[in-house]
């Protein structure tokens, strides 16, 4: 399954309309692609690995771009993987129900799922709301800041893959995250490593031919989770170091 471009605007045609706001002047940006919105092409991209995965086609070629022209490949693979050792050291730790927010292909849910702990995947993406499905665990699809099922009777709300950094707002993602808990509930975080700094940026998805939209990203480090949970009415509750991932358990009173 693929997802196709919601439009035929090139990212030359951006810039000559919108300027420097389409941030389309960062170091070795293609300039003559079309443009998507980031959940289409992130669909697009988790279908191409799914196939690939199942030896069917190409590798995916996604890409992640920040605005100092810095490029990250999108570990799509790893996602479409089962969890590994660190995910399981902070999945043991943790209390159901789970809900996993950007569930993205579902690998924390299912994982869940086996060990007999209730919980559910949220996704934007129908694909990565598709592929969780077909591993077996519970997902639906829609935003963390919109409606979503059972809002507050959570016990555990994962923030796994760099998901604090959803809207570039972390204050507001925990803020939100919190309102979706039951009492003394958990909102359970990645982080970046030690002397990391939170900041905000703006990233595009990219592949062969087509780029998305700009779209704000956050980053917190494990030493700055404090300041940002407090801001949101939450207790830092224990940090951990596994698979040299970083992950902190933020507690509601």
């Amino acid at each position: 399954m693929s997802a196709e471009p919601v439009t035929e605007t090139t990212a030359t045609d951006a810039h000559r309309r919108f300027g420097s706001r389409t941030l389309q002047a960062v170091p070795g940006a293609p300039v003559d692609a079309r443009i998507m919105a980031p959940d289409l092409l992130y669909g697009r991209l988790l279908a191409t690995a799914a196939q690939h995965s199942l030896g069917g086609g190409p590798p995916h070629e996604g890409l992640l771009r920040r605005a100092d022209g810095s490029l990250d490949p999108l570990p799509l693979d790893r996602w479409l993987g089962p969890v590994d050792e660190a995910d399981n050291e902070v999945l043991d730790r943790i209390d159901g129900p789970v809900l996993d927010i950007g569930c993205g292909p579902g690998r924390h849910v299912a994982a869940l799922r086996a060990a007999g702990q209730s919980s559910l995947g949220l996704d934007l993406s129908p694909v990565a709301v598709s592929i969780t499905r077909g591993r077996g665990a519970d997902a639906v699809l829609g935003s963390v800041f919109h409606d979503v099922p059972r809002a507050g009777s959570w016990a555990t709300a994962l923030l796994l893959d760099g998901n604090i950094g959803i809207g570039g707002a972390p204050g507001a993602l925990l803020s939100r995250a919190r309102e979706l808990l039951a009492p003394a509930g958990t909102v359970l975080v990645e982080l970046d490593p030690p002397g990391r700094r939170t900041s905000l940026s703006q990233v595009r998805l990219e592949a062969p031919g087509v780029v998305s939209e700009w779209f704000a990203w956050a980053h917190v480090g494990v030493d700055g989770i404090e300041a940002v949970a407090a801001d949101a009415a939450l207790a830092p509750a224990w940090t951990m170091c596994a698979g040299e991932r970083w992950f902190a358990a933020l507690r509601r009173p």
